[in-house]
């Protein structure tokens, strides 16, 4: 197949570009000092208030931040930061006293918790713990110098981080005249860690963003870019004895009142009162071993979440992809991390009920997961497009995920999803494995099994299969990363009757052969840059009849400067099949620009231009598409975002449709713990209905506002007040309020 053997031929171009690359990255990171801390008990009580005066922080053990790891090599950093360390009974205890030569530069300001891609913009200080020492999986906390929080759970394996993840703990800040100090209680009734009767030895790493005209990242372990495995390098801490993690039982009941109005007859008509209606929920949690998790929810309700990002859906033939963002399902998503997105919560849309467990025992770590929905959303892939539906009829889902840490930093996985319902089921069984051949390599190694059946009338509407199908998925990737150099290839094959359908997979029938090459290059303390890299990259794709349907081949190259300023510049040229017809020679060049000159104002820039495809009439295009967006800090207590994006497309006889999408995030913090937020979209389409073989509706506007009070004395115990409503907008209808919302929720946390 044209495919395979194109497969074959960039392996061994890869082969020979790793060798290469081998001896070429002679410039390894300096060689560090990694230590063994003993910890001590506390030798009095702590008070978390940001003001490290207590005689326990004076006897604490002290572990001091040694190094830049970005953008300097292992080098000495540009201010000194020392953490001190102690604990007792009930807490482990991490106090920061970060110094600077001129605290009026610190970038601090006050923001919900977890928000971290604003959190990243000030200064703050990180702890990392890998409680069971397994150089698998680590805690993350991250506190500003006013005591903000954001938590996660790391996998070193799947390479990411999970910030949906939420602990019950304490922090406080302040700045100070040498710079400021911050406090940190970690509760052990909320950690998880391995009974022992002696005394324990967790992993350990303290750091330090310092965000000035560049983001220096400052840590106790130093960092070896040249071994891809980070939790490997943290250093140590012993002498943690008579730890008790705890009957780790906690039941979070809510209660949620709310009403929507609907309007009755558009545009024309009014606004009726929707019924009151109350209900009630319960979430509970049990640590039934110190490393595994039993979460179960009864009724639960999402209305204070916060909004989709809105995005563009014109001329587009595939699904958008929305991120998870209701706490429930974000809960342990790490235990169900399965590449190519094959498991993806949302697809339970409103459940009455949901089971998980999750966590890990030994070397074997175990995701559960079951829900009942009352909503059956399907999603129908193909290689041209897919298309969904939604059904109203109950739908069970079940997840199975299992993982086997294999030597010092590889893993097999096992993942089984199953969803039925009247006349339909879909299962999904598979196989993956995460291997590390060298510190600097990986490998995976993915295949999964589809049987899927759908409703007689459903198969015939969005013509798919009659009675059960079945098909497979495999995959092969393989990556080196160093630190002046990453490589990697990589082959799919999704089957053309492949479903996944308690995941994200909304394009099968295609076979994808794709190769990268990064070279990286460092800048000094003489240079105007910190980090260069140019790149290429190159996919080619078929269908299971051995048609190509889409080519790339792109150049790029990427500056990290001063004032925190990012240029990527890609040019490209490419292929793609629609409606029978391969378009050829699509070029296209993109400019994303980002730049943070201070502490109060950050700024973004995308923009791109194209040959494309009118998917709606089956033509040539031309695509313009310019996205600004501004982030601004008035004062520590507010914080505004404004994103406008613009798209155009031109075919020939005139401009097809332009699409304006401005979306508004504002939030007012009253201090750590209350906040008001408010979320604004508006988009305005105006087009050409003479271009468009069918009828269109030359100009439309839509208008959603949220609004949200929000109290949280922690991560769960919450009080929300709501607003919502929806706008529509006709080329003769100025914008007309179409429903409205209104709720209010109350949740509390009982630990026992």
């Amino acid at each position: 197949m044209p495919a395979m053997r194109f497969a074959a031929t960039i392996l061994l171009l890869f082969q020979a570009l790793c060798a290469s690359a081998q001896q070429a990255d002679e410039s390894g990171s300096p060689a560090v000092v990694r230590r063994t801390h003993e910890i001590r008990s506390a030798t009095s009580e702590i008070a978390i208030d940001g003001v490290m005066d207590e005689p326990a922080w004076a006897d604490a053990t002290e572990i001091s931040v040694r190094y830049e790891w970005f953008p300097g090599n292992n080098s000495e950093p540009p201010v000194g930061t020392s953490a001190f360390v102690t604990y007792d009974n009930t807490s482990l205890y991490i106090g920061f006293r970060a110094h600077d030569p001129d605290p009026r530069q610190i970038r601090a300001h006050l923001m919900d918790r977890d928000q971290i891609n604003t959190l990243v913009q000030d200064d703050y200080v990180i702890v990392q713990i890998d409680t069971f020492n397994d150089q698998r999986r680590n805690y993350q906390f991250r506190v500003n110098p006013l005591g903000v929080q954001a938590d996660a759970l790391s996998s070193e394996v799947d390479r990411t981080e999970d910030w949906s993840w939420d602990m019950i703990w304490e922090s406080k800040g302040r700045i100070t005249a040498e710079g400021y100090e911050v406090e940190i209680a970690l509760p052990f009734n909320q950690l998880r860690f391995r009974r022992s009767e002696g005394a324990q030895t967790w992993g350990i790493d303290v750091g330090r963003s310092y965000p000035r005209s560049s983001r220096h990242r400052l840590n106790a372990s130093g960092r070896d870019w040249n071994q891809s495995c980070w939790v490997c390098q943290f250093e140590k801490v012993t002498g943690l004895e008579g730890l008790e993690p705890g009957r780790n039982l906690e039941l979070d009941p809510t209660v949620t009142a709310s009403r929507t109005d609907e309007l009755d007859d558009f545009p024309d008509g009014e606004l009726q009162t929707g019924d009151d209606e109350t209900d009630a929920g319960l979430t509970a949690r049990w640590g039934i071993t110190p490393s595994m998790t039993l979460t179960g929810t009864l009724n639960p309700d999402f209305s204070q979440v916060e909004a989709d990002v809105a995005q563009l859906a014109i001329n587009e033939r595939f699904a958008l992809f929305f991120e998870e963002k209701r706490p429930f399902f974000l809960e342990g998503i790490a235990s169900f991390n399965v590449p190519n997105q094959i498991v993806f919560t949302r697809t339970v849309v409103d459940p009455d009920w949901g089971l998980k467990l999750a966590g890990k025992q030994g070397r074997n770590s175990i995701g559960l997961f079951a829900a009942e929905d009352a909503f059956n959303g399907l999603l129908f892939p193909a290689n041209q497009g897919s298309r969904s539906t939604l059904l109203r009829q109950p739908v069970t889902s079940g997840v199975l995920r299992y993982r086997r840490d294999v030597g010092a930093a590889s893993a097999l996985g096992l993942v089984y999803t199953d969803r039925e319902a009247d006349g339909y089921r879909n299962r999904v069984v598979g196989l993956d494995a995460f291997l590390r051949p060298r510190d600097t390599d990986t490998l995976l190694i993915h295949y999964l099994g589809s049987e899927t059946e759908y409703p007689g009338a459903v198969a015939e509407e969005f013509g798919q299969p009659r009675g059960s199908f079945d098909d497979d998925f495999w995959e092969v990737r393989y990556e080196i990363d160093t630190r002046n150099w990453n490589f990697a290839v990589d082959y799919e094959d999704y089957g053309p009757g492949f479903r996944a359908d308690s995941g994200f997979v909304p394009r099968v029938d295609q076979r994808k052969a794709q190769v990268i090459s990064t070279r990286r290059f460092w800048g000094d303390e003489e240079s105007w840059y910190d980090q260069w890299s140019v790149g290429a990259y190159f996919n080619h794709t078929e269908d299971h009849d051995g048609q190509q349907t889409d080519e790339e081949i792109e150049l790029f190259t990427t500056v990290r400067g001063p004032l925190q300023s990012i240029v990527n510049f890609e040019v490209e040229r490419g292929k793609e099949l629609f409606d029978g017809v391969l378009y050829e020679d699509l070029d296209g060049a993109e400019l994303y620009f980002e730049i943070q000159p201070g502490g109060a104002v950050r700024f973004e820039l995308f923009a791109e231009v194209a040959d494309a495809i009118d998917f709606a009439n089956s033509r040539p295009a031309d695509e313009v598409v310019i996205n600004p967006i501004i982030e601004a800090k008035l004062g520590r207590h507010v914080n505004a975002r404004l994103d406008h994006l613009i798209q155009r497309l031109d075919v020939e006889g005139g401009r097809l449709f332009e699409a304006n999408l401005t979306q508004l995030r504002l939030v007012y913090n009253f201090n750590v713990r209350t906040f008001v937020r408010g979320i604004f979209q508006r988009l305005d389409v105006e087009r050409d209905p003479g271009l468009y073989l069918d009828e269109v509706e030359p100009a439309t506007e839509t208008l959603f506002s949220q609004l949200l009070f929000s109290y949280k004395l922690n991560a769960r115990t919450v009080l929300f007040l709501g607003y919502s409503d929806n706008q529509l907008g006709l080329e003769d209808v100025s914008l007309t309020r179409t429903d409205r919302t209104l709720f209010f929720k109350i949740g509390y946390a009982w630990i026992v």
